[in-house]
């Protein structure tokens, strides 16, 4: 059925229109372990709340916790969302946004609405941008690789670059130092894509030992709207042989798997997961979690362990029975996308044992929530403590978004970069003056 235009605008008003009357969500804790699950709701349509995209002024910057400073290393960008430090300090911006989305049902036209007014349908460079600082010197910036398809991971072994496009990973020569590549490159495996590709972000990490990549391919709906079929080889981490490139699943049931990195006390590695939407303003809580080889983390079936999804018929309890509770939850719908781990750091001492995660911001709570950096501190390798806010700022005061936090990384001096896909700008996060010993508040 062909839905007229003029009701799929009526449709989109109405439920940005929501966003002025939902007040359904609530500031209770979802951190940690075991965090508070209400029962789902269901909606006709689901409630809204839509933070309008605004810009940064002159001057303007975000705001940080005591003893930290920030200062932007490159603007004017093209909805820069990940970032990488080489070997030899040069940061690499990737500077992307997903490939055009068929519009199959109505939901599909009101979320590009959604989209445009958030800022995050914004269009993406297909490419990546090298900037190098050296205090006292002017900064360098030249594109480093163009004409990409919404890349989103890289990762550096040996003189191997490897770039996660949307539907493969490419290998590129790379020599310490240069400003560009023009090589064409040459694929080194396929990624799951296709024409509806909802969640299209392929992040991207190398193994300790150099002889793994892994990578990230998000499911292609919200919870199987489309069919069983569009999620085949979907909401999994891959396992890469960098040699020969092939793959096999290393960990599957995630919905949307970002920000890959290994803890480097234990060599385990982490993600950072966006949970699926549409039953409450708290539910499901997106996550941290570590990643286990054969782990099953139940989407679409069930949502921390083994709490059932009402709407996924029919359901597989085999599976349900094997899904793993992940670590440690990060509260409803913050849209976690970015994961660095702090050590080593030359940030203050309270930082320095720990993960940083960039949450780029809910769309369907109130009060809106992530649209923040936190800091979750570690023990003997595990999260052990509340959040603590680092980077903040990025809505006004009248709840625009001046920017939103995407991937991070830490610079060659152990600073932390921000990626701000809607402020254009990649922001370097560093100890204030005399600040070394400084506790975050």
């Amino acid at each position: 059925m062909i839905i007229p235009h003029s009701r799929l605008l009526c449709a989109a008003a109405c439920a940005l229109a929501l966003s002025a009357c939902n007040d359904e969500g609530s500031d209770k804790s979802q951190y940690g372990s075991s965090p508070d699950l209400p029962a789902p709701q269901e909606y006709l349509i689901p409630p809204m709340r839509v933070a309008p995209a605004g810009s940064w002024r002159e001057g303007e910057t975000p705001k940080v916790a005591a003893g930290l400073q920030v200062r932007a290393i490159a603007t004017g960008l093209m909805h820069p969302r990940s970032v990488y430090t080489l070997l030899n300090g040069d940061v690499l911006i990737v500077e992307s946004n997903g490939p055009k989305a068929p519009i199959n049902r109505p939901k599909d036209y009101i979320m590009g609405v959604v989209k445009g007014y958030a800022g995050t349908g914004a269009p993406g460079g297909n490419r990546i941008t090298l900037v190098r600082y050296t205090e006292g010197q002017p900064p360098l910036q030249t594109i480093f690789l163009d004409k990409l398809n919404s890349p989103f991971g890289v990762a550096l072994v040996g003189n191997d670059l490897y770039v996660a496009n949307t539907d493969a990973i490419m290998r590129y020569p790379y020599k310490t130092g240069e400003t560009q590549i023009t090589a064409p490159g040459e694929v080194l495996t396929e990624l799951p894509a296709g024409p509806i590709n909802h969640h299209w972000t392929k992040s991207l990490v190398a193994s300790p030992d150099g002889t793994k990549l892994y990578v990230g391919a998000g499911s292609n709906s919200n919870i199987t709207e489309n069919g069983m079929a569009a999620e085949a080889g979907r909401a999994a981490i891959y396992e890469v042989d960098r040699a020969t490139g092939a793959k096999r699943i290393f960990a599957s049931g995630l919905r949307n798997p970002n920000g890959l990195q290994f803890e480097l006390h234990t060599g385990q590695l982490w993600a950072v997961v966006n949970e699926r939407d549409e039953i409450g303003p708290d539910l499901v809580p997106d996550y941290l979690t570590s990643v286990r080889d054969g782990g099953f983390y139940g989407w679409p079936y069930s949502y921390f362990g083994q709490h059932l999804d009402p709407r996924v018929q029919p359901q597989r309890p085999d599976l349900v029975a094997r899904a793993i509770s992940p670590d440690y939850a990060l509260g409803s719908h913050v849209a976690p996308l970015g994961l660095v781990f702090s050590n080593p750091s030359s940030l203050p001492v309270a930082y320095r044992n720990g993960a940083f995660v960039g949450e780029h911001g809910s769309w369907d709570r109130s009060p809106l929530s992530g649209y923040k950096v936190v800091y979750i501190p570690f023990k003997d390798g595990r999260p052990d403590g509340n959040p603590v806010d680092v980077v903040t700022g990025f809505l006004s005061a009248d709840e625009k978004t001046q920017g939103r936090p995407v991937g991070l990384a830490l610079d060659a001096t152990g600073a932390l970069l921000v990626a701000d896909d809607v402020g254009n700008t990649v922001w370097l996060v560093s100890a204030g003056a005399g600040a070394t010993q400084a506790a975050p508040n």
